[in-house]
């Protein structure tokens, strides 16, 4: 079987989907990989036969750009003949669902998560819309991360009868071992890892961070994240002043981050919207209490009030009102919420579900 995957971001393909990719390959599969080039391309050479590189503009409205990535898509298709396809975030599942629509090849959506452009209505919503309609009516498979994105998309028409439900990209528990929860002896450590952008909430961490490091004198906080560089020149001056006052720690990307994950306390997700958050799978999967936004994408990998807080999006007044409250914890109890999260993530999350998930739907396209 011949697989084109179409992604947006090749470190996304690496840090959530290599497993994926590497049962295709232990199957026999071939695996083509169209993403657009960068530094990360290098990480999948061993996840595929072949790795096309495909500009694609992830945050464009360009229509231009896009026709161009849409006729790239029907060009691949055409020249690499594959027997199904796989679509990851937004574009891949509109132009390149569009193009197996058109080209006659089965293929899989995957939507990861609504987007702000979907979320915020208006002209550009409706427009996204009526594409998923189109692209994803004929395809063999419509999944989604979380039920409330499932329901938004069938009340608007898509995927109606060919959805299906994924715990996320799941969490390799080898890769994702247990940790034990480190001492307070020398403080207590709050751990963002998300990108650089006002929709990830950056903006309430970096308040919650002056505030509480103002009010506590052993809490400290620390980011992992690389910056979206068209909203660099607005955080990257906060993120130095609050490194020059001692308030936080910025360790920017890092292609592992367990080691920093293992030795904080806390890890806080202030998103705006997710599909289902990694980095939440991954820190409860690590042993680690969470705080993170009440909504959906994020709510599912807590049990809220024992493994983790929520607190309201775009409020950084919440977000320190349930920092507070992780504090009001003994050492222990928080040791132990982190436990309870670990079990969690056992019982629910484990990445073979995703896999075995793909292998059922692969297997009907098969036939």
């Amino acid at each position: 079987m011949r697989i084109l995957i179409m992604a947006n971001y090749a470190n996304g393909l690496f840090l959530f989907r290599k497993e994926l990719l590497k049962s295709f390959l232990d199957a026999g599969c071939e695996v083509v990989i169209s993403v657009p080039p960068d530094e990360n391309c290098k990480k999948l050479k061993d996840y595929c036969t072949k790795l096309i590189e495909t500009p694609l503009e992830r945050h464009g409205s360009n229509p231009v750009k896009d026709y161009g990535l849409f006729k790239n898509y029907k060009r691949i298709i055409k020249e690499e003949k594959p027997d199904v396809a796989l679509c990851y975030t937004i574009k891949p599942n509109i132009y390149g669902a569009l193009a197996c629509r058109l080209k006659k090849v089965p293929y899989i959506c995957n939507i990861t998560g609504l987007g702000m452009a979907i979320e915020n209505g208006g002209l550009m919503s409706k427009v996204l819309l009526q594409l998923y309609r189109i692209s994803t009516g004929k395809a063999n498979k419509v999944f989604f991360q979380n039920e409330r994105n499932r329901q938004f998309m069938q009340s608007h028409g898509i995927a109606c009868k060919n959805s299906g439900l994924l715990p996320g990209s799941g969490v390799n528990l080898t890769e994702h071992p247990f940790r034990e929860y480190p001492g307070e002896a020398d403080g207590i450590h709050f751990l963002a890892v998300i990108r650089m952008m006002k929709d990830k909430g950056i903006e309430e961490f970096l308040e919650a961070a002056k505030a509480i490091t103002s009010e506590y004198d052993n809490v400290y906080f620390d980011l992992v994240g690389e910056y979206e560089e068209d909203e660099r020149a607005k955080y990257e001056p906060m993120i130095t002043a609050l490194e020059k006052d001692g308030k936080l720690k910025y360790y920017g990307h890092l292609d592992t981050v367990e080691p920093v994950m293992a030795k904080c306390h806390v890890v806080v997700h202030p998103s705006y919207h997710e599909g289902l958050s990694n980095v939440l799978l991954e820190a409860a999967a690590c042993g680690r209490p969470i705080l993170c936004s009440n909504i959906h994408g994020c709510i599912e990998a807590i049990e809220p009030d024992r493994t983790g807080y929520t607190f309201e999006p775009k409020n950084a007044d919440s977000l320190v009102a349930s920092i507070r409250k992780m504090l009001t914890h003994t050492e222990a109890e928080r040791r132990e919420m982190g436990r309870l999260g670990r079990t969690y993530i056992e019982q629910s999350f484990d990445r073979q579900l995703v896999i075995d998930a793909y292998k059922l739907e692969l297997e009907k396209i098969r036939k």
